[in-house]
């Protein structure tokens, strides 16, 4: 076996998924409030050494082996995927339904055919039955959602406001209300004990591991109403990236037609030139 074939085949893998990653993030530059993906990229030695102590079989493999197999322990891996939570820009919109959180730690709580989940795309509509959804139709959820299980209802015909901490008020002049705002609820400003611990769920959900780490944030200068966030895609980085991956698997190719060809040639033929 040519363990330089097998570096060359492992590090090209992993520049693939670097690939992958690179390239969604390009896909998602105008996604309102995406955050971008990475990878930490590091060596099967280093990986199976962080994880041994949890395998069930110790490692019994002998002190020869080990330096044999050396230069294939090296082997480039994706050792973790990540979320980068920088917040994005915000940009004004001027539409009394959508809306940005100015915390890279806060979200927005909504409820899904598959549970709840958490989202910082803030960019809401009022259905047919007058409750605030996000463009999906999921249910934004308020403070109160966990006490009575109720959804954020708005009357069609009114205005809706909401102040920088969430509190949403109705507005109806002929209610009788003090400047006609009629107080309409709090929205669940969702923050999280361990923020990496979020994953990704597609349409720009989160999926949290237990509901007991999820925090309502409360009285916080956090939600602008009228604004929405970019992504915190910087398309030249990306962009960069992309073309230093693509050369890398340029590089692996090359290395490992030349292992293919090349070496193999002339293994060959100097065996085949040995005279017993």
């Amino acid at each position: 076996m040519q363990n330089g074939y097998y570096s060359a085949t492992g590090a090209m893998v992993t520049q693939f998924n670097r690939l992958d990653v690179i390239t969604n993030n390009l896909a998602n530059v105008n996604t309102n409030a995406f955050k971008r993906d990475d990878v930490v990229i590091g060596d099967f030695k280093r990986i199976f050494q962080e994880t041994q102590e949890d395998m069930p079989i110790k490692n019994n493999t002998k002190e020869a082996a080990k330096y044999l197999n050396a230069s294939i322990d090296r082997v480039p891996q994706v050792s973790e995927q990540y979320i980068e939570f920088k917040q994005g820009g915000l940009k004004a919109t001027g539409n009394s339904l959508d809306f940005a959180l100015k915390r890279e730690d806060a979200f927005f709580m909504v409820e899904t055919p598959n549970g709840i989940r958490l989202t910082q795309e803030g960019s809401f509509v009022i259905n047919d039955q007058g409750t605030l959804v996000t463009k999906k139709g999921y249910p934004v959820l308020p403070s109160t959602y966990f006490e009575n299980r109720q959804h954020i209802q708005v009357p069609i015909n009114n205005t809706f406001t909401v102040d920088k901490a969430g509190n949403m008020y109705s507005l109806d002049f002929e209610e009788g209300f003090e400047d006609g705002e009629i107080p309409a609820g709090r929205f669940f400003i969702a923050q999280s004990d361990d923020i990496k611990s979020l994953t990704k769920e597609g349409g720009n959900l989160y999926q949290f591991k237990d509901i007991n780490d999820i925090n309502d944030l409360q009285n916080a200068d956090v939600v602008a109403q009228g604004y929405l966030e970019s992504s915190n895609i910087n398309p030249v980085r990306e962009m960069t990236g992309l073309i230093e991956a693509h050369r890398m698997v340029e590089m692996y190719q090359k290395v490992m037609t030349s292992h293919m060809n090349d070496l193999n040639n002339d293994a060959i033929n100097k065996l085949a030139q040995t005279r017993a």
